[in-house]
């Protein structure tokens, strides 16, 4: 081989090891991606951990929160609302009664017959609240309701008795009785201004007398409190109500003497339900993550609803978004791709839900929402692995969370099993304890229920877990509320609490 022939065989060989260099970079580069990719994941995991020490901690955190909220308005983050329903329906009602359930921008009609301990929605419409009406008068607002409850009504029966209605207005109300109540403030998109103050119940009897129609508020009620009047109908060891869906809130039956800001409130039962407003709920026992503080800064309610930010619909994917992006920015496991998790709210629960419940070999609904929804294209089966992993860490602390709030109710009712009462009694053995519950996150997402019943397990143990039922209650925001104005109607008053 000549000189010219040397050269050659050097530059190839020269060239070969500067393009082996390069790949070896290259992997080496992958794969120090690839373990910061691990290594968020690991962090946010350990910044999740709810084990059953921590748990219990939340769970005593609810129960002092629960007295202190009790004992003085603001005296604690949670509000504890008189609703002053002090009867619920026992399965012994009868009758025809009707509700309106406003919960948003929509709002539902309906009619339920009570009889021979059965309860049938025998008839509802639901119908769309004009843009212009959330943001209008509250006469505006109101008129527009009695006038499609008048329609329903005269469509099937033109009778001239006075009818009762049961109304579900979830917005917050500072109670003045169990049929009248002013608003606090609006939420859901609606700035009504000259509502704010004012007895919403009064306003929409003043707009169904002006309609012509016979027909008086006797129940005003959230959502709530219509779905524990529902449970309690159907099994009278129902003691509280949880909602977890988009928002989360509970309530439950207290004692009056318990009601230390109300002293002298007397009742007829001895009980009345407390609205928790339990969303915002805080203990720094809570695992909150930097991702959390991200997400409380990007919302209009920030420093507020703490607790509903981490269990409830509304905000779980975008929990999971966060950490995604961040993951694409510090270790490019999405390629380019990272933009396209940069938008709020783009991951929602419904899908974060599809994501963790994906049981496929490769994940192909993973794949498909990446790529349909976000915008990800052509993710490796271990990247999409990890994703699996964010929505299942998201989700199992919102479970297990919940799960804590719901023994913290149970731990001040004196029904979780401790030695001791909250209120200093002694206990016995445990009773039958029945909890009503609600929401699409919980009835709709198997996994999320499957943490939540572990988790009650482990906080209260198996012996006194088997005395707890979680019984899905179906509408328990209209046929609820109608319920309750059959128990709360001028001629009845047969209800137990």
């Amino acid at each position: 081989m000549g000189r010219v022939g040397l050269g050659v065989a050097a530059g190839c060989a020269a060239a070969t090891c500067a393009i082996a260099a390069v790949l070896v970079a290259r992997r080496a580069s992958a794969r120090a991606r690839w373990r910061r990719a691990v290594s968020l994941l690991r962090e946010f995991e350990e910044g999740c951990a709810t084990p059953p020490a921590r748990l219990r901690q939340v769970v005593d955190a609810m129960v002092v929160e629960m007295h202190a909220g009790l004992a003085s308005d603001g005296g604690s983050k949670l509000k504890m609302l008189l609703t002053f329903v002090d009867a619920l329906p026992t399965g012994n009602e009868e009758g025809i009664y009707h509700a309106i359930d406003l919960v948003g921008t929509i709002f539902r009609v309906l009619r339920v017959e009570v009889g021979a301990g059965s309860v049938v929605t025998s008839r509802k419409v639901e119908l769309p609240i004009p843009e212009e009406l959330t943001k209008g008068t509250i006469e505006e607002l109101f008129n527009f309701v009695a006038i499609a409850l008048k329609d329903f009504v005269e469509r099937e029966d033109r009778k001239d008795e006075q009818k009762a209605l049961g109304f579900t207005f979830s917005f917050p109300v500072r109670q003045t009785s169990v049929s009248s109540g002013s608003l606090i403030r609006w939420t859901k998109g609606f700035s009504i201004e000259n509502a704010v103050g004012k007895d919403v119940a009064q306003c929409l009897n003043e707009a169904l007398a002006g309609s012509g129609l016979n027909v008086r508020v006797t129940a005003l009620v959230n959502d709530t409190v219509g779905t524990l009047a529902l449970g309690h109908y159907h099994d009278e060891d129902t003691v509280a109500a949880v909602i977890i869906g988009a928002g989360t809130n509970a309530c439950y039956i207290e004692r009056t003497d318990a009601i230390i800001k109300c002293q002298g409130l007397l009742t007829n039962s001895g009980g009345m339900v407390v609205n928790m407003e339990w969303g915002n709920f805080w203990s720094s026992h809570l695992p909150r993550t930097p991702y959390d503080i991200s997400l409380d800064d990007e919302t209009q309610n920030r420093n507020d609803q703490g607790f509903e930010k981490m269990i409830s619909g509304i905000y779980l994917g975008e929990i999971a978004r966060l950490v995604l992006h961040r993951m694409a920015l510090e270790s490019d496991v999405f390629g380019y791709a990272a933009d396209n998790l940069s938008i709020p709210f783009t991951l929602s629960t419904p899908l974060l839900a599809a994501i963790r419940e994906d049981d496929s070999p490769d994940l192909s609904e993973v794949r498909r929402i990446l790529q349909e929804h976000l915008k990800i294209p052509d993710t490796p089966l271990k990247t999409r692995r990890l994703v699996v992993k964010v929505c299942d860490i998201v989700t199992r602390r919102a479970a297990r969370l919940a799960a804590a709030g719901i023994v913290g109710i149970l731990k001040k009712l004196g029904r979780d099993g401790s030695g001791v009462a909250s209120s200093g009694r002694m206990r016995g053995q445990p009773r039958r304890t029945v909890v009503a519950i609600e929401g699409g996150l919980y009835q709709g997402y198997p996994v999320f229920r499957e943490y939540l019943d572990e988790a009650l397990v482990e906080i209260m143990g198996e012996e006194v877990a088997r005395t707890v039922a979680l019984r899905v209650t179906e509408d328990g925001s209209g046929v609820g509320a109608a319920l309750l104005a059959a128990v709360h109607s001028s001629n009845r008053q047969q209800g137990s609490i």
